[in-house]
């Protein structure tokens, strides 16, 4: 495959596959091109996809991190800090070969937003890495819409075995078409605050959450995401904010509105260097909740969290 010898070091093509035989003719052979040129290789994908890579490998699977996306990535989110650049900063010295599909036919209309706009942030996270991400793309079971953010996505499209360099190619168009305005329902509780308020607008969120049906663990990370958000927004957001919260299906939304502007469309998914000041809280929120939506404005911000319950 071309793209992993290119001269660019990073290098990030979708694969576009129908069937079993075109997902393993289009993966495996990648792999094992990474394992025979020495470089670290991993594969994030969801769980019966992940069986039809290993059982191609053979032994050689043994020498391949495998991770079901379904689980590690059910956040999109937390791909790039968790499972993408965990795996690419563990092996530092030379190239690192990744397949990535964190998106796939059961992926919610709610989820789809964060994970188009994290396949464009990829290419700002890794820019100047040694690395290979190639993210598959079911053409039968996606609807063309998803194809066609694919392209604007990835500047490589790799389909029936063919490579070709994407003219639609445009991340950063994407990710400012994804920023939409998050609608909520008019009777969802709601409190402003402000720091003197902080206490009371915690104590609000969870007991409005248990009302809703949230308990134990999932609870606790509610209390913690909400701590950081409303602790985010008096400290940078303007010194105050609004805090929502209803039931939406199975899953409690929560959002925090406040006057900040939040500039680094990275913010949560890039970890922060050691010795930076802050910028590990909303990480936080992306590792304790199942979805994070935002909404930035020329004069506010809102971070929607999801938890099932």
């Amino acid at each position: 495959m071309s793209t992993a010898t290119s001269s660019e070091s990073f290098v990030h093509p979708a694969l576009f596959y129908r069937g079993t035989e075109q997902y393993t003719a289009g993966t495996v052979p990648f792999l094992l091109e990474g394992l025979a040129a020495g470089e670290a290789v991993a594969v994030a994908v969801p769980g019966p996809n992940l069986e039809l890579i290993k059982s191609e490998m053979g032994a050689s699977a043994a020498k391949v991190k495998f991770l079901d996306m379904t689980q590690a990535g059910r956040n999109p989110g937390r791909i790039i800090p968790g499972v993408l650049r965990a795996f690419a900063d563990a092996h530092p010295a030379g190239r690192v070969r990744i397949i990535g599909e964190p998106i796939w036919a059961g992926r919610s209309s709610v989820e789809y937003p964060a994970c188009v706009q994290h396949e464009a942030l990829i290419n700002a996270a890794f820019q100047g890495r040694e690395v290979t991400i190639l993210c598959p793309y079911d053409a039968d079971g996606l609807e063309p819409e998803v194809l066609a953010d694919a392209h604007a996505t990835h500047p490589v499209v790799i389909d029936t075995g063919i490579e070709r360099t994407s003219d639609a190619y445009d991340p950063e168009q994407v990710v400012a078409r994804y920023n939409q305005p998050l609608e909520h329902p008019p009777g969802a509780a709601s409190l402003t605050f402000d720091a003197d308020a902080l206490p009371q607008v915690r104590s609000f969120a969870v007991e409005e959450a248990k009302q809703l049906g949230l308990t134990g663990d999932r609870l606790q990370d509610l209390t913690l995401a909400v701590a950081e958000l409303t602790t985010n927004s008096v400290v940078h957001g303007g010194g105050s904010g609004t805090l929502r919260i209803w039931a939406e299906g199975k899953q409690i939304a929560c959002e925090v509105l406040d006057r900040g502007r939040l500039t680094d469309p990275l913010a949560g998914r890039r970890p922060p260097a050691r010795d930076q000041l802050g910028g590990r809280g909303l990480m936080l929120v992306h590792y304790v909740t199942d979805l994070v939506r935002l909404h930035t404005a020329e004069d506010s911000t809102t971070i929607r969290i999801y938890l099932n319950r």
